[in-house]
Order: structure tokens, then sequence, then C-alpha cells
């Protein structure tokens, strides 16, 4: 079926405002603050093939990922109607053990296949691990949390007790991941029935032509907008701060080829896998590759999986951009994600200069906090990315306390913090000069300093605290971050990777960083 532009145009928006109430539904039934203040989550729908056809505005690092996890799970298992898939497994598509994706076939009378699958990721704030959380300083994944390779949580539309049981066994805060599960679910339903209703509506061949095309018109788009750039070998270095574990400036090299509308983009030369949770899967590098190319595309381009047709990625296996198991890979999804984000800019800068930014932050700066609250009664697990400043670009400057690239969460409301956790807010504010100086100067990063109100456990996942975020084109870099613990007075610096108990009374400050500048002033 040959469709017309204006159509083609419609059906993008119809498919993209079932995943956006998608997100809706798991945003106002979400449990957990991470979930429905923060908006920690990501929703999608895929073809029958498993390719992804449509997406929300949510979280770069979650959709670019997602469809391995959704091949993954259509691969292992016999998808029937009712059946919901769950998976976590960050070597069977995931992105890290956090982050929880659920799958749902969408069946149309009369056939045996699924027509469509729509999908949901959703990040919980603890499931399980050395520490509340899971995000701690672990050196293998078995450290991290509980881990779920794909399986089936709803069969025929009955829960699987069991492996609800095991998942609720493996945190600290039951509650709270029953309450995100049935919302995921519950997205996941309306979904479906939206994808049902819109094949009825209009036709199965018409949606599943439009499905196809969309890929298709991606691909053509992405390709022109590829052609437009001087064809070449671009390169580029840069570092993560360390590991965690006493290794330093953890190399991620890429040389991105340009040739005729196509992209060869090879990270070989990137440092192997290290001890410390800043291993990237596979999922993770993908993600990032997508991103950097929607962002080449511009609004033009359908964000769907037509879009890669014209990118092949190279990430060597048993690198810190491709880890093997049983590798610790928290921090990659978080902050790797981020870092390669920044070394292909720096690569394509050269071939695009007008259009590249400087760097941003560098870091979602991770803060868990978790222990006991007696006056409540519960266990309690808080976790938070806190944003940094934007890197300037041509004509532009960075914007201020801002989340930018792989990240697109809002904070955690003083409000509802306060009102959920025994914590206090004591420092909230732009950090005024940490961005880079220049004729289009970088944002500024962020203060957030929270008082333990009993003893807990903090662990902070960070990069960019040694390591400046780079300026372009002459501009001045942005100022790397720093933690703090304070305690009666005295103020201890922690480095960027860290786990430590704090008696009630203590602080811990995160100062992030500030983006780069571009051109001199």
């Amino acid at each position: 079926m040959k469709l017309d532009p204006v159509t083609l145009e419609v059906m993008n928006n119809r498919l993209a405002a079932i995943a956006e109430e998608m997100g809706i539904v798991l945003g106002q039934t979400g449990y957990s603050p991470n979930i429905k203040e923060r908006r920690d989550f990501s929703c999608a729908l895929f073809d029958g093939s498993g390719e992804m056809v449509a997406q929300a505005a949510h979280l770069p690092v979650h959709l670019g990922s997602t469809p391995l996890s959704v091949r993954a799970a259509i691969r292992r298992l016999v998808l029937a109607p009712g059946d919901v898939a769950v998976v976590n497994d960050p070597f069977a598509g995931g992105t890290h053990l956090p982050d929880v994706t659920m799958v749902e076939p969408v069946f149309l009378p009369g056939r045996r296949a699924p027509f469509a699958f729509v999908a949901n990721r959703a990040h919980h704030a603890d499931i399980g691990g050395m520490a509340p959380g899971s995000m701690a300083l672990a050196s293998e994944i078995y450290q991290e949390g509980f881990r779920l390779p794909p399986v089936k949580l709803i069969a025929g539309g009955e829960p699987v007790r069991d492996i609800f049981e095991l998942f609720f066994a493996n945190t600290r805060v039951r509650q709270e991941r029953e309450g995100d599960l049935r919302a995921q679910i519950g997205a996941l339903t309306v979904g479906r029935r939206r994808m049902v209703e819109l094949a009825r509506t209009l036709g199965t061949a018409l949606v599943g032509a439009a499905m196809e095309e969309l890929k298709n018109y991606s691909a053509r788009l992405m390709k022109a907008a590829l052609a437009k750039l001087n064809d070449g070998l671009y390169t580029a270095e840069d570092f993560l701060d360390d590991d965690g574990f006493g290794t330093e400036k953890v190399p991620l090299r890429v040389a991105i080829e340009l040739r005729r509308g196509r992209a060869r983009v090879d990270f070989t030369g990137s440092s192997p896998q290290v001890r410390g949770p800043v291993n990237a899967n596979y999922a993770i590098t993908l993600s990032a590759v997508f991103y950097v190319m929607k962002c080449l595309g511009a609004a033009a381009v359908p964000p769907n999986e037509g879009l890669m047709r014209a990118v092949e990625v190279i990430a060597p296996a048993g690198t810190v951009v491709n880890a093997n198991a049983p590798a610790a890979v928290a921090g990659g999804n978080v902050e790797t994600s981020q870092r390669l984000v920044d070394v292909l800019f720096k690569a394509l800068a050269q071939a695009a200069p007008e259009r590249i930014p400087a760097a941003s932050s560098g870091s979602m700066s991770n803060l868990t906090v978790g222990g006991y609250d007696a006056e409540r009664g519960r266990a309690f697990s808080y976790y938070e990315t806190i944003a940094g400043g934007a890197g300037a670009a041509a004509g532009f400057p960075g914007a201020s306390g801002i989340h930018t690239h792989m990240t697109n969460t809002l904070n955690t409301p003083i409000e509802a913090l306060e009102a959920y956790y025994p914590l206090r807010v004591t420092e909230y504010r732009i950090r005024r000069g940490s961005g880079g100086k220049g004729k289009f100067p970088g944002g500024d990063g962020l203060v957030r300093e929270l008082q333990c109100l009993v003893e807990c456990d903090v662990s902070v996942l960070s990069e960019r605290r040694v390591l400046a975020p780079y300026g372009l084109a002459g501009g001045g870099p942005g100022k790397p971050g720093v933690n703090y613990i304070e305690r009666d007075g005295r103020r201890r610096r922690l480095p960027g990777k860290a786990s430590a108990r704090l008696a009630p009374g203590a602080r811990i400050r995160i100062e992030t960083p500030g983006g780069g500048a571009w051109g001199r002033k």
C-alpha cells in the first residue's frame, strides 16, 4: 500500500500519541517518587517483527536500547494473547538492573501471530544488591541486584505468582515495587487496546503499511542528513575519570567514517572492560549512537529503527563499550552513556563544526540514599539523577540546571522528597560560575544538599569530577563537579564513585559540572 505524505504524517502522530498516553498512565499510576515525580520511564511501540516504530518523548538511554530487550523476549519466549514478558538482564538487551522492561504482544482477531508489541521500561529505585538503590560501587553484576532474563510475568491474563514473589523477595521496598510493576502493566494494557482500536478503525493493512513506511521514511531522511556532511574519517578520544577501583582515565575512542550518506561508527581502541561499574553493554552503546544520529537528523526524522539503517556500529566485545558478563554495569547506563555522547559529538564537530555543541555536564550525578525510617515504620530507598549545565553551541549559550543528552527526567520536588523520605533538603540552587567561559558560555550546574534524619547508606556514581567538560571552537571548559559529606561543621570530599554510611544529621552535597563554552570571547 502506497501512503501519501499527509496520511504518513497523521499515522506517525497517531502512533506516537499511543506511546505518550502509555507514559501518562504510567506516570499517574506509579507508586514511587522516582516514577510519579521524576518520570524515570519510557514507552514505545514495535511492529510484529520487534522493530521500534514509535516512541514517546521520554529517556534516550531507554529508547535506543529497548528494542534489544523486546527482541530478546520475542526470541526466548512464545508470547500468546494475555502474556506480558519482563526482563532486566543487561546481557539480554537490558541496560542496568534497576531498569525493568515489560513487553506485551498485540493480537488482532483472526491472526495467530502478533500484529505489534507495546513495551515500557521503568527505573525501580531498589532491586536488591549490596546497597539500597542498587547503584553501589560494585565489581560484578551479582552485587548489583536481582537479575531477570526474559520470563513471563503475566500468562494468559493471570499473574505468574512465582515470578512476582521472586521479584518482591529481592527488594528492600516491596510495596513500591509492586505499585510500580502494576503501573507498568496498566500502561501496557492501554497501549495494547489503543493499537487494536487503531487497526479496527483504520484497517490492518493501512496501519501495517504505515509502520513499515515510517521506518523507510526515517531511513531516507537519515541518509540525506548524513549526505550533507563532508565525507571523511573523524576520530576522537575522551576519558572516564575512573572506575571507582583505582583505574584512572579510562579511554573511550571512536572513529566515524562518513561515506555517501552512510556512517560507520567504530569504538575499537576503547578500554577493556574494567572492575568498577562503569562498563556499558552493547545496548547502551547502540542507544548513544541512536541518540546522536537523531540529533543530526533533527526533528524531521521520526525516531524509529529505520533511522539506524544507514549506520553501522562496531563495539568490540570485552571492552567498556560492550562488556561481557559478569561485569558490573550500573554506571554504564547512566554515566558511560553520557560520555559516549561526548566522544561522538567531539568527533562529529570536525564534520559539522557549526552544528555540534560543546560538552554538557557529562554525568547524571546519581545519588542513592537508603535505610530504615523508624517514624514511618518502613525501609526506604531514594534515587535521583541531578542535572548539570548544558554545553553551548554556535549562537546559543548553554542552559543551566538541566538534564541533557541520554537522560530526560525531572527532579524530585522538595515537598515530595521530604514528605516521603526521612531526608531534608538543606540547599538547592544553581552553581553559579560553573559553566565554561567563551563567546557563548556553557550552562551552570546545580548544588543539591540533603541531610539524613536517620542513619543512611549513601552511594554516588558520578563523572566529570576530575576531567572537565570540553569547550569547542576555543571556548573554555565547564567546571568539574564535586561531592562532599558534611558532619559537625566538617566537610570531607568524596570520590566520584563512592559508598558510605552516614549518621543522623550528616549531609551529602552534590555540586554538578557546568557545560563547556563555544567560541573564544
